[in-house]
């Protein structure tokens, strides 16, 4: 399957995301950066997911943290669609399958205007 979209499409669609993830909320969730507008991972942590043992995708789930703002879970899966996930109870030294976090979210550390950002 063909995942790409032209630039065109991505313009439109980021843009409706900022002219309208306030607007979606409740009022009282309003304009406390709780959508990101982007996040921001290093390569390395791309190119570590990827070169898990059995890596056929990458899967983005959405998750909250206890301040209620949203970030991408992002993981590894195989061939069957079965997320590669750390095994329950090894320490983060363990070498095991990896869950991305911990971006670089905007609003709070934005990237440099873009077509897509601005």
């Amino acid at each position: 399957m063909n995942h790409s979209i032209s630039l065109s499409e991505a313009i439109d669609m980021t843009t409706r995301y900022r002219n309208n993830r306030e607007t979606v909320l409740q009022t009282g969730y309003r304009n406390i950066a709780l959508l990101p507008i982007c996040e921001t991972f290093d390569k390395a942590a791309f190119e570590s997911l990827l070169s898990a043992p059995g890596c056929a995708f990458v899967r983005i789930y959405y998750g909250m943290d206890a301040d209620l703002k949203m970030h991408a879970i992002i993981v590894a899966a195989d061939a069957e669609g079965q997320d590669l996930l750390p095994t329950q109870g090894l320490t983060e030294d363990d070498d095991d399958f990896e869950i991305l976090d911990r971006a670089n979210r905007c609003p709070e550390l934005c990237p440099p205007e873009s077509a897509l950002n601005s």
